[in-house]
């Protein structure tokens, strides 16, 4: 009888690891903070925008606002004006295409304000679905004509702007809104945030730590500065964001191996991708699995050798942990409603300390002692 026992349970147990794996991860969460809903930002290259205003409407919800959606399109055109008059003073040797940073978001709202998205959809070429890839190629064609110039004339800043209102529309001076009017300054006004208290922060070793430095991005065009801050500090700044109301704004490299929007979850297995046979490959992300120690020096050698690169730009709204217990962050993406998690991803602690490039946050949500050490 007590083998018969001791067969039954063992065979319990075995169906409840099967049933995990098949199951796979399943997660609790501890903090989830309210959100608009998930964008696509389809064929282009715009989710460092996508993303920064996604954060902004969070913050708009945060402070007791009804639910807005902010244009994306419009920060992105104004951004590529900057791009292209920065491209001509360089001859060139400046990044012009559709990436960017979040301190382009900053700057858009700075100079140019915020509208809706019901003011400027950004889609004015017959398509339903954003895509920038013959505006890319045009805008490109056209600079790389006009820098070969002897001489710019005064013409060749409206002739982008053509490219620019023929493909996103021009830049409304006024519009309705929920039954009344506005400019750009007066509906950014009546916002009731304002774009001085967002802050960029980043965590790498090659710049002196609690100081702000020029971060080395492709896409960082502009040349905006950075907080640069130990490890730990920065994933003290991500956890007391979002303990304390406010999401953040995330950009980080989504073409490692371990970041999966069909499975939604991102991780860093603790053994290397090459070191594992099939079977092992196969049961990646079936559930909980050891992941990486992630120190500063690691993230700073997978920055320095390109194994780290800023191509993808997210928004963490929460925190939670999976059936063993683990920190998983959850982040909206801009890739349409799809995967596991129609268009949120789970992504684990040491994913966030290796692949991160930067983040932005409310400067509010910085615990003091850190925030004391930067001068802010």
């Amino acid at each position: 009888m007590n083998k018969i026992i001791k067969l039954v349970g063992l065979l319990l147990l075995v169906s409840t690891l099967a049933y995990s794996q098949e199951t796979g991860y399943v997660f609790t969460m501890k903090k989830e903070l309210p959100c608009t809903p998930v964008k696509n930002q389809n064929a282009t290259l715009t989710c460092w925008c996508f993303s920064g205003i996604s954060m902004l409407e969070s913050e708009l919800l945060r402070i007791g606002k009804q639910p807005n959606d902010l244009s994306v399109m419009y920060v992105v055109r104004h951004t590529y004006e900057k791009k292209a008059q920065m491209f001509a003073r360089v001859h060139g040797s400046s990044t012009l295409a559709g990436g960017g940073e979040y301190g382009d978001v900053l700057s858009a709202w700075r100079e140019v304000g915020l509208v809706p998205d019901a003011a400027y959809p950004g889609l004015n070429y017959g398509e339903i679905k954003h895509n920038h890839s013959e505006m890319d190629a045009a805008i490109k064609g056209y600079m790389d004509a006009i820098i070969k110039s002897s001489k710019l004339t005064t013409a060749w800043f409206m002739g982008l702007n053509g490219i620019l209102d023929a493909y996103l529309g021009k830049m409304p001076e006024n519009f309705t809104y929920e039954g009344k009017t506005y400019t750009p300054a007066t509906f950014t006004k009546d916002m009731g945030i304002n774009p001085d208290d967002y802050v960029l922060l980043t965590s790498f070793n090659h710049h002196p730590f609690y100081k702000q430095c020029m971060l080395e991005l492709p896409d960082n065009w502009a040349g905006g500065t950075f907080y640069n801050l130990p490890l730990d500090d920065f994933m003290q700044v991500i956890d007391n964001s979002l303990m304390n109301g406010y999401t953040v704004a995330w950009a980080s490299d989504m073409s490692d191996k371990g970041f999966s929007m069909k499975q939604g979850v991102a991780i860093i297995p603790e053994k290397n991708w090459n070191e594992m046979n099939e079977e092992e490959l196969s049961k990646i992300f079936n559930g909980p699995h050891p992941e990486k120690v992630i120190t500063q020096e690691l993230r700073q050698k997978d920055f320095d050798n390109y194994t780290t690169t800023d191509d993808h730009g997210m928004h963490i709204i929460g925190l939670a942990t999976d059936q063993a217990g683990n920190t998983f962050y959850k982040v909206k993406n801009s890739w349409g409603v799809m995967g596991k998690y129609d268009g949120f991803i789970f992504v684990s602690k040491p994913f966030i300390m290796l692949r991160t490039t930067n983040i932005m946050v409310n400067k509010h949500a910085i615990p003091e002692a850190i925030a004391k050490k930067l001068g802010i």
